[in-house]
């Protein structure tokens, strides 16, 4: 029979070796295309296991995962709209905002590109030969960072408000808009992650990329605690460390799809 105080050192030692927050659960709002992509079934789970905190995401725009936090019904978010996310700091929302990683957005399309876009000189000029053309261009239209950016691509190209039989506004998450694009052997905007995450199921063709316009960084922001006590700051920092860390930041480095890199760390130490 165990003797008492072997008992009690039992006990003590499994007390030990739970980690502080085990059993806390955190919410993070983030975009559709760290959840498509798959990223986050890597980092999640070691995060987990890490901290014994779990991580319950909410996927959706951009636009609505700021939205999300401005209310304070999630902890952390992970977006990618630099402007809107200064914004949000700004207003008081969000504290230590902080870059996570980045790929690119990329202009899609049909091989047999009846606009003529792989020919274009500039961003500005692929959109223009879209809309010249009549060519059928499907849009996010749900406010996340990947509709922001179109926005404002078009109106580089002297387009303010797109509209008509030719665009289709659909208010879907990038995958779904991929799977639509392609049924309709349209145009589209994607960022380079969930393109890649779905191009096995695509006919699509990446007909533009490269552009410095292009360019798409993601933040990661704590919800302000002094707006919304109820946050749970110390939790949510653990996980901005986490993805900050070298292990989040190896993680992401090192997560491919189909062989090829997603996302690119931008943590520089």
């Amino acid at each position: 029979m165990i003797s008492i105080k072997k008992y009690i050192f039992a006990v003590l030692a499994a007390v030990i070796m739970v980690p502080v927050h085990a059993g806390e659960t955190i919410r993070l709002a983030t975009t559709t295309s760290t959840e498509n992509s798959g990223l986050l079934s890597i980092i999640n789970p070691a995060f987990e296991e890490a901290t014994g905190i779990q991580v319950h995401v909410i996927a959706v725009g951009t636009g609505k995962a700021l939205r999300l936090g401005r209310g304070g019904d999630v902890d952390v978010v992970l977006v990618h709209a630099p402007a809107a996310e200064m914004e949000f700091v700004k207003a008081g929302f969000g504290i230590e905002r902080q870059a996570v990683m980045h790929n690119d957005f990329i202009i899609l399309g049909p091989a047999e590109d009846p606009a003529d876009i792989a020919k274009a000189n500039s961003v500005a000029d692929a959109f223009k030969r879209i809309r010249q053309s009549g060519s059928t261009f499907v849009s996010r239209g749900d406010d996340s960072g990947t509709h922001k950016k179109e926005r404002q691509l078009w109106s580089m190209a002297d387009i303010e408000q797109p509209g008509g039989n030719w665009y289709l506004s659909v208010g879907q998450g990038m995958g779904q808009v991929l799977r639509i694009t392609d049924e309709k052997q349209a145009y589209t905007l994607s960022d380079r992650g969930t393109y890649l995450a779905f191009a096995d199921k695509l006919e699509l063709q990446v007909l533009y990329q490269g552009a410095k316009e292009l360019f798409n960084p993601y933040h990661v922001i704590l919800v302000n605690p002094d707006k919304h006590p109820h946050v749970k700051a110390i939790q949510g920092r653990k996980y901005i460390d986490f993805l900050t860390g070298d292990e989040g930041q190896s993680l992401i480095r090192s997560f491919k799809v189909h062989g090829k890199q997603l996302f690119y760390p931008d943590v520089i130490k």
